[in-house]
């Protein structure tokens, strides 16, 4: 195998088991990856307001607020106005959305992060320069993407959807 097939088969593998796992996730848990993020979240950072859960997701405010839609859509969670300041939202889990995160498999960014962790610092910045340098040669460095790893649209309308087989084109 050449050089630039290597190269291609390695980033396939990636997406795949990126797809594999996001398709795993919304099969146990009835979740996508962002949307357990969101909860994760919600969870650790609690009162904080759309702005802060969205900054801490590398997402827009607009993009949290539809998947939040979508979660309290299920009763995941619930939107509670700040007594203090009207203007601010403080999304909270309802006992469905707890019960869920108990029971949710971990996301594969934890699998991903704990090895990272583990290896040289030299080696975790050969890998970064690596792969910036790769999304520059795909022309995709000024793609607006999240930390979080999750294949296609950051959410769909409804899980279920995806496990039905349906196509994936919701906005996120």
């Amino acid at each position: 195998m050449n050089q630039i097939d290597q190269v291609l088969t390695s980033l396939r593998r990636v997406i795949r088991a990126i797809d594999l796992h996001s398709r795993q996730l919304v099969k146990t848990a009835s979740v996508t990856g962002p949307q357990l993020r969101l909860l994760q979240l919600i969870r650790s950072q609690q009162g904080g307001t759309v702005k802060e859960l969205a900054d801490a997701m590398s997402l827009s405010q607009a993009t949290v607020t539809s998947i939040m839609d979508r979660l309290e859509s299920r009763n995941l969670i619930a939107r509670v106005r700040s007594q203090t300041d009207k203007r601010k939202i403080h999304p909270q889990l309802t006992a469905s959305g707890n019960a869920l995160l108990d029971t949710a498999p971990t996301p594969l960014q934890d699998s991903f992060v704990r090895k990272f962790d583990q290896l040289h610092t030299w080696e975790q910045h050969m890998i970064i320069a690596s792969l910036q340098r790769v999304a520059e040669m795909m022309d995709a460095e000024e793609i607006d993407a999240s930390p979080f790893l999750d294949i296609g649209s950051l959410d769909r309308a409804e899980a279920s959807e995806t496990s039905a087989g349906k196509t994936d084109d919701h906005k996120g």
